[in-house]
């Protein structure tokens, strides 16, 4: 009789998946676009403060921009999203 031992995975390597922020981006996106809240939350500042400050020189006629990115996230897969926004940090569209 063969005594095999049953494998233990309790202590095995995991592969941790980066934070795919690409659903939280999109609805603020859509919902706060005039705000550039989704900017901040992927992380540009820069890009954040620019779409603010467009929306109350233009009264709030720039956030059809901060829409549309929503839109534009919210269709990526999961992996396009994350390689271009959050790994490629392409800040506009």
């Amino acid at each position: 009789m063969e005594n095999t031992k049953p494998e233990e995975t309790w202590n095995a390597p995991q592969t941790v998946k980066p934070e795919n922020k690409k659903v939280l981006a999109g609805v603020l996106g859509i919902i706060f676009g005039y705000l550039g809240i989704h900017k901040f939350i992927l992380g540009y500042t820069k890009e954040g403060i620019i779409q603010i400050v467009l929306s109350v020189v233009t009264c709030g006629a720039a956030g059809i921009v901060g829409f549309i990115e929503g839109i534009i996230y919210l269709t990526k897969s999961d992996d396009d999203f994350y390689q271009t926004y959050q790994v490629g940090k392409k800040p506009w569209f």
